[in-house]
Protein backbone atom coordinates (compact mmCIF):
# COMPACT_ATOMS: atom_id res chain seq x y z
CA UNK A 1 0.00 0.00 0.00
CA UNK A 2 1.22 3.49 -0.84
CA UNK A 3 2.05 5.96 1.92
CA UNK A 4 -1.25 7.49 3.09
CA UNK A 5 -1.93 10.97 1.75
CA UNK A 6 -2.61 13.82 4.15
CA UNK A 7 -6.32 13.47 3.37
CA UNK A 8 -6.30 9.77 4.21
CA UNK A 9 -4.40 10.38 7.44
CA UNK A 10 -6.91 13.09 8.38
CA UNK A 11 -9.77 10.66 7.77
CA UNK A 12 -8.18 8.06 10.06
CA UNK A 13 -7.70 10.65 12.81
CA UNK A 14 -11.33 11.81 12.56
CA UNK A 15 -12.56 8.21 12.60
CA UNK A 16 -10.51 7.34 15.68
CA UNK A 17 -11.93 10.42 17.39
CA UNK A 18 -15.36 8.81 17.04
CA UNK A 19 -16.93 11.22 14.54
CA UNK A 20 -19.60 10.20 12.06
CA UNK A 21 -18.02 10.83 8.64
CA UNK A 22 -19.18 11.62 5.11
CA UNK A 23 -16.21 11.06 2.82
CA UNK A 24 -16.37 12.56 -0.68
CA UNK A 25 -13.97 10.40 -2.72
CA UNK A 26 -13.33 11.47 -6.32
CA UNK A 27 -12.69 9.08 -9.20
CA UNK A 28 -9.62 6.92 -8.60
CA UNK A 29 -8.74 8.47 -5.22
CA UNK A 30 -8.38 5.19 -3.32
CA UNK A 31 -11.58 5.11 -1.29
CA UNK A 32 -11.38 1.37 -0.56
CA UNK A 33 -7.80 1.60 0.69
CA UNK A 34 -8.88 4.53 2.85
CA UNK A 35 -11.73 2.52 4.36
CA UNK A 36 -9.36 -0.35 5.13
CA UNK A 37 -7.09 2.14 6.91
CA UNK A 38 -10.04 3.28 9.03
CA UNK A 39 -10.94 -0.30 9.92
CA UNK A 40 -7.33 -1.20 10.73
CA UNK A 41 -7.05 1.74 13.15
CA UNK A 42 -9.45 0.18 15.67
CA UNK A 43 -10.23 -3.16 17.30
CA UNK A 44 -13.96 -2.41 17.25
CA UNK A 45 -16.35 -4.62 15.28
CA UNK A 46 -17.43 -3.16 11.95
CA UNK A 47 -19.75 -3.81 9.05
CA UNK A 48 -19.05 -2.80 5.45
CA UNK A 49 -22.10 -2.48 3.19
CA UNK A 50 -21.24 -2.73 -0.50
CA UNK A 51 -23.16 -1.86 -3.65
CA UNK A 52 -22.84 -5.33 -5.21
CA UNK A 53 -21.58 -8.83 -4.49
CA UNK A 54 -18.30 -8.49 -6.41
CA UNK A 55 -17.31 -5.36 -4.47
CA UNK A 56 -18.19 -7.05 -1.17
CA UNK A 57 -16.11 -10.12 -2.05
CA UNK A 58 -13.09 -8.03 -3.04
CA UNK A 59 -13.41 -5.93 0.11
CA UNK A 60 -13.54 -9.03 2.33
CA UNK A 61 -10.04 -9.96 1.11
CA UNK A 62 -8.70 -6.50 2.06
CA UNK A 63 -10.41 -5.62 5.32
CA UNK A 64 -9.29 -6.93 8.74
CA UNK A 65 -11.26 -9.83 10.21
CA UNK A 66 -12.99 -7.48 12.62
CA UNK A 67 -15.05 -6.14 9.67
CA UNK A 68 -17.83 -8.15 8.06
CA UNK A 69 -18.22 -7.27 4.36
CA UNK A 70 -21.64 -7.86 2.79
CA UNK A 71 -24.12 -6.27 0.45
CA UNK A 72 -27.25 -4.77 1.96
CA UNK A 73 -29.22 -7.58 0.30
CA UNK A 74 -27.04 -10.27 1.90
CA UNK A 75 -27.56 -8.62 5.29
CA UNK A 76 -31.33 -8.56 4.75
CA UNK A 77 -31.30 -12.15 3.47
CA UNK A 78 -29.58 -13.43 6.61
CA UNK A 79 -32.11 -11.64 8.80
CA UNK A 80 -35.36 -12.28 6.92
CA UNK A 81 -34.93 -13.12 3.24
CA UNK A 82 -33.93 -16.74 3.85
CA UNK A 83 -37.56 -17.49 4.72
CA UNK A 84 -38.39 -16.88 1.05
CA UNK A 85 -35.68 -19.09 -0.47
CA UNK A 86 -38.25 -21.41 -2.01
CA UNK A 87 -39.90 -18.53 -3.89
CA UNK A 88 -36.59 -16.93 -4.92
CA UNK A 89 -35.77 -20.07 -6.88
CA UNK A 90 -39.08 -20.16 -8.74
CA UNK A 91 -38.94 -20.15 -12.56
CA UNK A 92 -39.21 -16.89 -14.47
CA UNK A 93 -42.45 -16.14 -16.27
CA UNK A 94 -43.71 -13.28 -18.46
CA UNK A 95 -45.26 -10.35 -16.62
CA UNK A 96 -48.55 -10.84 -18.48
CA UNK A 97 -48.92 -14.30 -16.94
CA UNK A 98 -48.38 -12.83 -13.49
CA UNK A 99 -50.95 -10.14 -14.27
CA UNK A 100 -53.42 -12.75 -15.47
CA UNK A 101 -53.02 -14.64 -12.19
CA UNK A 102 -53.67 -11.38 -10.31
CA UNK A 103 -56.90 -10.87 -12.28
CA UNK A 104 -55.72 -8.53 -15.06
CA UNK A 105 -57.71 -9.86 -17.99
CA UNK A 106 -59.23 -6.85 -19.79
CA UNK A 107 -57.67 -3.80 -21.49
CA UNK A 108 -58.00 -0.40 -19.85
CA UNK A 109 -59.24 2.61 -21.83
CA UNK A 110 -57.73 5.99 -20.91
CA UNK A 111 -58.62 8.83 -23.25
CA UNK A 112 -57.53 7.82 -26.75
CA UNK A 113 -55.22 5.10 -25.42
CA UNK A 114 -55.95 1.44 -24.87
CA UNK A 115 -53.75 -0.05 -22.16
CA UNK A 116 -53.40 -3.76 -22.85
CA UNK A 117 -53.45 -6.35 -20.05
CA UNK A 118 -49.77 -6.97 -20.85
CA UNK A 119 -48.85 -3.31 -20.32
CA UNK A 120 -51.02 -3.09 -17.22
CA UNK A 121 -49.24 -6.14 -15.78
CA UNK A 122 -45.82 -4.54 -16.38
CA UNK A 123 -47.02 -1.35 -14.72
CA UNK A 124 -48.29 -3.19 -11.64
CA UNK A 125 -44.96 -4.96 -11.13
CA UNK A 126 -43.00 -1.72 -11.68
CA UNK A 127 -45.23 -0.03 -9.08
CA UNK A 128 -44.25 -2.64 -6.50
CA UNK A 129 -40.56 -2.25 -7.42
CA UNK A 130 -40.72 1.55 -7.02
CA UNK A 131 -42.30 1.08 -3.59
CA UNK A 132 -39.51 -1.32 -2.62
CA UNK A 133 -36.87 1.27 -3.58
CA UNK A 134 -38.57 3.96 -1.47
CA UNK A 135 -38.47 4.61 2.28
CA UNK A 136 -42.27 4.78 2.34
CA UNK A 137 -44.09 2.56 4.81
CA UNK A 138 -47.17 2.08 2.65
CA UNK A 139 -47.70 1.35 -1.04
CA UNK A 140 -49.61 4.25 -2.62
CA UNK A 141 -50.53 5.93 -5.90
CA UNK A 142 -47.35 7.98 -6.26
CA UNK A 143 -45.44 4.72 -6.77
CA UNK A 144 -47.28 4.09 -10.06
CA UNK A 145 -44.82 4.96 -12.88
CA UNK A 146 -45.59 7.36 -15.70
CA UNK A 147 -46.36 5.76 -19.07
CA UNK A 148 -44.96 7.45 -22.14
CA UNK A 149 -47.96 8.84 -24.04
CA UNK A 150 -50.22 9.47 -21.02
CA UNK A 151 -49.33 13.14 -20.85
CA UNK A 152 -51.97 14.73 -18.60
CA UNK A 153 -52.33 14.53 -14.83
CA UNK A 154 -55.88 13.24 -15.28
CA UNK A 155 -54.76 10.37 -17.50
CA UNK A 156 -52.06 9.34 -15.05
CA UNK A 157 -54.50 9.62 -12.12
CA UNK A 158 -56.86 7.21 -13.87
CA UNK A 159 -53.97 4.80 -14.51
CA UNK A 160 -52.95 4.96 -10.85
CA UNK A 161 -56.55 4.38 -9.72
CA UNK A 162 -56.79 1.20 -11.78
CA UNK A 163 -53.28 -0.09 -11.02
CA UNK A 164 -53.39 0.26 -7.22
CA UNK A 165 -55.77 -2.64 -6.38
CA UNK A 166 -53.61 -5.04 -8.36
CA UNK A 167 -50.38 -3.64 -6.89
CA UNK A 168 -51.70 -4.10 -3.35
CA UNK A 169 -52.75 -7.64 -4.25
CA UNK A 170 -49.26 -8.34 -5.63
CA UNK A 171 -47.56 -7.02 -2.48
CA UNK A 172 -49.84 -9.16 -0.28
CA UNK A 173 -49.05 -12.17 -2.47
CA UNK A 174 -45.31 -11.66 -1.94
CA UNK A 175 -45.65 -12.10 1.83
CA UNK A 176 -46.45 -15.80 1.53
CA UNK A 177 -43.08 -17.57 1.98
CA UNK A 178 -44.22 -20.86 0.40
CA UNK A 179 -46.24 -20.06 -2.70
CA UNK A 180 -47.57 -17.17 -4.76
CA UNK A 181 -48.17 -15.95 -8.30
CA UNK A 182 -45.71 -13.00 -8.28
CA UNK A 183 -42.05 -13.83 -8.87
CA UNK A 184 -40.18 -13.06 -5.64
CA UNK A 185 -37.13 -10.82 -6.14
CA UNK A 186 -34.28 -9.76 -3.84
CA UNK A 187 -35.60 -6.21 -3.56
CA UNK A 188 -38.80 -7.60 -2.03
CA UNK A 189 -37.16 -9.11 1.06
CA UNK A 190 -34.90 -6.05 1.39
CA UNK A 191 -38.01 -3.88 1.69
CA UNK A 192 -39.67 -6.28 4.13
CA UNK A 193 -36.52 -6.25 6.27
CA UNK A 194 -36.37 -2.45 6.22
CA UNK A 195 -39.99 -2.26 7.39
CA UNK A 196 -39.01 -4.17 10.56
CA UNK A 197 -36.74 -1.23 11.53
CA UNK A 198 -33.72 -3.55 11.97
CA UNK A 199 -30.75 -3.00 14.25
CA UNK A 200 -27.39 -3.90 12.66
CA UNK A 201 -25.08 -5.17 15.38
CA UNK A 202 -21.76 -3.36 14.92
CA UNK A 203 -19.66 -0.64 16.52
CA UNK A 204 -19.24 1.12 13.17
CA UNK A 205 -20.81 0.92 9.71
CA UNK A 206 -19.15 1.77 6.40
CA UNK A 207 -21.55 2.48 3.53
CA UNK A 208 -19.78 2.37 0.15
CA UNK A 209 -21.05 4.04 -3.05
CA UNK A 210 -23.36 6.08 -0.84
CA UNK A 211 -24.33 8.41 -3.68
CA UNK A 212 -26.23 5.51 -5.30
CA UNK A 213 -28.15 4.48 -2.21
CA UNK A 214 -31.88 3.89 -2.49
CA UNK A 215 -34.03 5.67 0.11
CA UNK A 216 -34.99 2.30 1.63
CA UNK A 217 -31.37 1.56 2.56
CA UNK A 218 -30.64 5.16 3.53
CA UNK A 219 -33.34 4.97 6.20
CA UNK A 220 -31.96 1.69 7.60
CA UNK A 221 -28.39 3.04 7.66
CA UNK A 222 -29.28 6.37 9.30
CA UNK A 223 -31.30 4.60 11.99
CA UNK A 224 -28.12 2.85 13.25
CA UNK A 225 -26.78 6.22 14.48
CA UNK A 226 -28.28 5.48 17.90
CA UNK A 227 -25.69 2.80 18.62
CA UNK A 228 -22.98 2.80 15.89
CA UNK A 229 -20.47 5.18 14.30
CA UNK A 230 -21.49 5.84 10.70
CA UNK A 231 -19.19 6.43 7.72
CA UNK A 232 -20.59 7.22 4.28
CA UNK A 233 -18.18 7.15 1.38
CA UNK A 234 -18.84 7.92 -2.27
CA UNK A 235 -18.75 10.65 -4.88
CA UNK A 236 -21.78 12.96 -5.15
CA UNK A 237 -20.69 13.84 -8.68
CA UNK A 238 -21.20 10.19 -9.68
CA UNK A 239 -24.85 10.14 -8.54
CA UNK A 240 -26.27 9.01 -11.91
CA UNK A 241 -28.93 6.47 -10.94
CA UNK A 242 -31.77 8.77 -9.93
CA UNK A 243 -33.95 7.26 -12.68
CA UNK A 244 -34.03 3.94 -10.79
CA UNK A 245 -34.77 5.29 -7.33
CA UNK A 246 -31.28 6.07 -6.05
CA UNK A 247 -30.49 9.51 -4.71
CA UNK A 248 -27.41 11.24 -3.36
CA UNK A 249 -27.77 10.80 0.41
CA UNK A 250 -24.31 12.22 1.11
CA UNK A 251 -25.23 15.87 0.64
CA UNK A 252 -26.88 17.03 3.83
CA UNK A 253 -25.94 13.94 5.89
CA UNK A 254 -25.26 15.00 9.48
CA UNK A 255 -21.57 14.07 9.80
CA UNK A 256 -18.05 15.50 9.59
CA UNK A 257 -17.35 16.19 5.88
CA UNK A 258 -13.97 15.04 4.51
CA UNK A 259 -12.55 14.66 1.00
CA UNK A 260 -10.22 12.48 -1.06
CA UNK A 261 -9.10 14.48 -4.09
CA UNK A 262 -5.79 13.00 -5.33
CA UNK A 263 -6.51 10.51 -8.11
CA UNK A 264 -4.11 7.60 -8.55
CA UNK A 265 -5.86 6.53 -11.79
CA UNK A 266 -4.72 9.30 -14.14
CA UNK A 267 -2.45 12.31 -14.50
CA UNK A 268 -3.08 16.08 -14.44
CA UNK A 269 -4.51 16.44 -17.98
CA UNK A 270 -7.44 14.09 -17.35
CA UNK A 271 -7.88 15.55 -13.86
CA UNK A 272 -8.21 18.96 -15.49
CA UNK A 273 -10.92 17.62 -17.80
CA UNK A 274 -12.71 16.00 -14.84
CA UNK A 275 -12.61 19.30 -12.94
CA UNK A 276 -14.32 21.10 -15.79
CA UNK A 277 -17.34 18.80 -15.43
CA UNK A 278 -17.17 18.87 -11.63
CA UNK A 279 -17.45 22.67 -11.85
CA UNK A 280 -20.42 22.44 -14.22
CA UNK A 281 -22.08 19.94 -11.84
CA UNK A 282 -21.46 22.27 -8.88
CA UNK A 283 -19.75 19.33 -7.15
CA UNK A 284 -18.11 19.69 -3.71
CA UNK A 285 -14.63 18.50 -4.81
CA UNK A 286 -11.93 19.07 -7.45
CA UNK A 287 -9.32 16.46 -8.39
CA UNK A 288 -5.54 16.46 -8.55
CA UNK A 289 -3.96 14.00 -10.99
CA UNK A 290 -0.93 11.86 -10.20
CA UNK A 291 2.28 13.17 -11.78
CA UNK A 292 3.53 9.57 -11.97
CA UNK A 293 0.81 8.55 -14.44
CA UNK A 294 1.43 9.71 -18.05
CA UNK A 295 -1.81 10.87 -19.66
CA UNK A 296 -2.95 12.64 -22.79
CA UNK A 297 -6.14 14.23 -24.13
CA UNK A 298 -6.78 14.20 -27.89
CA UNK A 299 -8.08 12.18 -30.85
CA UNK A 300 -7.78 8.38 -30.85
CA UNK A 301 -7.99 6.04 -33.85
CA UNK A 302 -8.26 2.79 -31.90
CA UNK A 303 -9.52 3.33 -28.34
CA UNK A 304 -9.86 0.48 -25.86
CA UNK A 305 -13.38 1.62 -24.98
CA UNK A 306 -16.09 3.84 -26.45
CA UNK A 307 -18.56 5.20 -23.90
CA UNK A 308 -22.04 6.28 -24.98
CA UNK A 309 -24.86 8.14 -23.27
CA UNK A 310 -27.68 5.74 -24.17
CA UNK A 311 -28.30 2.15 -25.20
CA UNK A 312 -29.39 3.48 -28.58
CA UNK A 313 -26.09 5.34 -28.95
CA UNK A 314 -24.24 2.17 -28.00
CA UNK A 315 -26.22 0.28 -30.63
CA UNK A 316 -25.17 2.77 -33.32
CA UNK A 317 -21.53 2.59 -32.20
CA UNK A 318 -21.54 -1.21 -32.31
CA UNK A 319 -22.91 -1.13 -35.87
CA UNK A 320 -20.25 1.39 -36.96
CA UNK A 321 -17.35 -0.54 -35.44
CA UNK A 322 -18.51 -3.91 -36.79
CA UNK A 323 -18.80 -2.38 -40.26
CA UNK A 324 -15.19 -1.23 -39.86
CA UNK A 325 -14.10 -4.82 -39.23
CA UNK A 326 -13.42 -4.48 -35.50
CA UNK A 327 -14.00 -7.20 -32.92
CA UNK A 328 -16.51 -5.50 -30.61
CA UNK A 329 -17.59 -6.30 -27.05
CA UNK A 330 -20.61 -4.71 -25.37
CA UNK A 331 -20.72 -4.48 -21.59
CA UNK A 332 -23.58 -6.53 -20.16
CA UNK A 333 -24.07 -8.19 -23.56
CA UNK A 334 -26.59 -7.32 -26.21
CA UNK A 335 -29.88 -8.22 -24.52
CA UNK A 336 -31.08 -4.61 -24.27
CA UNK A 337 -30.16 -3.89 -27.87
CA UNK A 338 -31.88 -7.06 -29.03
CA UNK A 339 -35.01 -6.14 -27.06
CA UNK A 340 -35.16 -2.73 -28.78
CA UNK A 341 -34.64 -4.31 -32.22
CA UNK A 342 -37.39 -6.90 -31.58
CA UNK A 343 -39.72 -4.10 -30.42
CA UNK A 344 -39.00 -2.20 -33.65
CA UNK A 345 -39.65 -5.32 -35.72
CA UNK A 346 -42.98 -5.89 -34.00
CA UNK A 347 -44.09 -2.31 -34.66
CA UNK A 348 -42.95 -2.41 -38.28
CA UNK A 349 -44.94 -5.63 -38.74
CA UNK A 350 -48.05 -3.94 -37.32
CA UNK A 351 -47.93 -5.65 -33.93
CA UNK A 352 -47.85 -3.94 -30.56
CA UNK A 353 -44.75 -4.50 -28.43
CA UNK A 354 -44.35 -5.16 -24.71
CA UNK A 355 -41.13 -3.11 -24.52
CA UNK A 356 -41.75 -0.68 -21.60
CA UNK A 357 -40.57 2.36 -23.62
CA UNK A 358 -42.79 1.62 -26.62
CA UNK A 359 -45.89 -0.14 -25.30
CA UNK A 360 -48.38 2.61 -26.23
CA UNK A 361 -47.46 2.76 -29.92
CA UNK A 362 -49.58 0.71 -32.29
CA UNK A 363 -47.32 1.01 -35.37
CA UNK A 364 -43.87 2.09 -36.51
CA UNK A 365 -45.36 5.09 -38.30
CA UNK A 366 -46.93 6.29 -35.06
CA UNK A 367 -43.54 6.07 -33.33
CA UNK A 368 -41.86 7.91 -36.23
CA UNK A 369 -44.36 10.78 -35.91
CA UNK A 370 -43.95 10.90 -32.14
CA UNK A 371 -40.13 11.03 -32.36
CA UNK A 372 -40.17 13.68 -35.10
CA UNK A 373 -42.87 16.04 -33.82
CA UNK A 374 -43.48 15.55 -30.07
CA UNK A 375 -40.89 17.27 -27.79
CA UNK A 376 -41.25 14.40 -25.30
CA UNK A 377 -40.17 11.92 -27.99
CA UNK A 378 -37.04 13.68 -29.18
CA UNK A 379 -34.78 11.16 -27.40
CA UNK A 380 -36.21 8.37 -29.57
CA UNK A 381 -35.21 10.00 -32.87
CA UNK A 382 -31.71 8.38 -33.01
CA UNK A 383 -33.35 4.98 -32.48
CA UNK A 384 -35.85 5.61 -35.28
CA UNK A 385 -33.06 6.77 -37.60
CA UNK A 386 -30.97 3.70 -36.80
CA UNK A 387 -33.81 1.28 -37.50
CA UNK A 388 -34.84 3.13 -40.67
CA UNK A 389 -31.24 3.02 -41.92
CA UNK A 390 -30.29 -0.56 -41.05
CA UNK A 391 -33.51 -2.41 -40.23
CA UNK A 392 -34.22 -4.56 -37.15
CA UNK A 393 -32.72 -7.72 -38.63
CA UNK A 394 -29.34 -6.06 -39.23
CA UNK A 395 -29.29 -4.92 -35.60
CA UNK A 396 -30.13 -8.43 -34.36
CA UNK A 397 -27.37 -9.81 -36.61
CA UNK A 398 -24.93 -7.33 -35.09
CA UNK A 399 -25.81 -8.51 -31.58
CA UNK A 400 -24.91 -12.09 -32.58
CA UNK A 401 -21.51 -10.87 -33.88
CA UNK A 402 -20.46 -9.39 -30.52
CA UNK A 403 -17.23 -10.71 -28.96
CA UNK A 404 -16.26 -11.45 -25.36
CA UNK A 405 -14.29 -8.58 -23.81
CA UNK A 406 -11.21 -10.79 -23.42
CA UNK A 407 -10.91 -11.13 -27.20
CA UNK A 408 -12.29 -7.78 -28.37
CA UNK A 409 -10.44 -4.94 -30.06
CA UNK A 410 -12.77 -2.42 -28.46
CA UNK A 411 -15.44 -2.40 -25.75
CA UNK A 412 -18.61 -0.35 -26.17
CA UNK A 413 -20.50 0.66 -23.05
CA UNK A 414 -22.96 3.20 -21.78
CA UNK A 415 -21.45 5.62 -19.26
CA UNK A 416 -23.85 4.24 -16.64
CA UNK A 417 -22.60 0.70 -17.12
CA UNK A 418 -18.97 1.86 -17.23
CA UNK A 419 -19.20 3.28 -13.71
CA UNK A 420 -16.61 1.57 -11.53
CA UNK A 421 -14.63 0.46 -14.61
CA UNK A 422 -11.48 1.88 -16.22
CA UNK A 423 -9.54 1.38 -19.47
CA UNK A 424 -6.13 2.56 -20.72
CA UNK A 425 -7.68 4.64 -23.54
CA UNK A 426 -11.27 5.90 -23.81
CA UNK A 427 -13.24 7.68 -26.52
CA UNK A 428 -16.55 9.42 -25.78
CA UNK A 429 -19.38 8.42 -28.14
CA UNK A 430 -21.31 10.80 -30.39
CA UNK A 431 -24.64 10.75 -28.53
CA UNK A 432 -23.87 13.35 -25.85
CA UNK A 433 -25.84 16.34 -27.20
CA UNK A 434 -24.69 19.92 -26.58
CA UNK A 435 -27.07 22.24 -24.72
CA UNK A 436 -29.70 23.92 -26.87
CA UNK A 437 -29.37 27.58 -27.83
CA UNK A 438 -31.56 30.15 -26.10
CA UNK A 439 -33.11 33.24 -27.73
CA UNK A 440 -30.38 35.40 -26.17
CA UNK A 441 -27.13 36.42 -27.90
CA UNK A 442 -23.70 37.42 -26.62
CA UNK A 443 -21.69 40.53 -27.56
CA UNK A 444 -20.56 38.91 -30.82
CA UNK A 445 -24.12 38.03 -31.79
CA UNK A 446 -23.75 34.31 -31.10
CA UNK A 447 -26.67 32.43 -29.48
CA UNK A 448 -26.21 31.85 -25.74
CA UNK A 449 -26.67 28.13 -24.92
CA UNK A 450 -28.79 26.84 -22.08
CA UNK A 451 -26.91 25.84 -18.90
CA UNK A 452 -25.67 22.23 -18.81
CA UNK A 453 -27.86 20.28 -16.42
CA UNK A 454 -26.33 18.73 -13.30
CA UNK A 455 -27.45 15.31 -14.55
CA UNK A 456 -25.60 15.69 -17.86
CA UNK A 457 -22.48 17.11 -16.19
CA UNK A 458 -22.30 14.22 -13.71
CA UNK A 459 -22.65 11.63 -16.46
CA UNK A 460 -19.90 13.35 -18.48
CA UNK A 461 -17.66 13.37 -15.38
CA UNK A 462 -18.14 9.63 -14.95
CA UNK A 463 -17.35 9.06 -18.63
CA UNK A 464 -14.15 11.12 -18.83
CA UNK A 465 -12.71 9.62 -15.62
CA UNK A 466 -12.79 6.03 -16.94
CA UNK A 467 -9.52 6.66 -18.88
CA UNK A 468 -6.14 5.96 -17.31
CA UNK A 469 -3.71 7.13 -19.99
CA UNK A 470 -5.55 8.80 -22.88
CA UNK A 471 -8.95 10.43 -23.32
CA UNK A 472 -10.63 11.36 -26.61
CA UNK A 473 -13.45 13.80 -25.79
CA UNK A 474 -15.25 12.83 -29.00
CA UNK A 475 -18.95 13.54 -28.54
CA UNK A 476 -18.26 15.91 -25.63
CA UNK A 477 -15.85 18.11 -27.62
CA UNK A 478 -18.56 20.75 -27.94
CA UNK A 479 -17.72 21.80 -24.36
CA UNK A 480 -14.57 23.48 -25.74
CA UNK A 481 -16.76 25.92 -27.67
CA UNK A 482 -18.94 26.98 -24.75
CA UNK A 483 -18.33 30.50 -23.40
CA UNK A 484 -17.86 29.21 -19.85
CA UNK A 485 -15.44 26.46 -20.88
Amino acid sequence: MHTPTDEQAHAVDAFRAGHHLVLQAGAGTGKTSTLTQLAASTLSRGRYLAFNKDIARDAAARFPRTVQCKTAHATAYAALGHRYTHRLNSPRQPAWKTGQALGITRPLRIGDHEISPRTLSHTVLRTVTRYCYSADHTLSRHHVPQLRGLNTDGEHAQLAHDVMPFALKAWADLHNPETGVVRFEHDHYLKMWALTEPRIEADFLLLDEAQDTNPVLEEVFAAQRRHAQLVMVGDSAQAIYGWRGARDVMTGFDATPLTLTRSFRFGPLIAEEANRWLTLADAPIRLTGSQAVPTGVGALDRPDAVLCRTNIGAMAEVMRLLAAGRRVALTRGGQQLAALAIAARDLKDGRRTSHPELVLFSSWGELQDYAAHDPAGRDLQPFVDLVDTHGPEAILTAVVQLTDEKYADVTVSTAHTAKGREWPTVQIGDDFPPPKDTDQHDDQGRPVPEPISDTDARLAYVAVTRARHHLDLGGLSWVNDLPAA
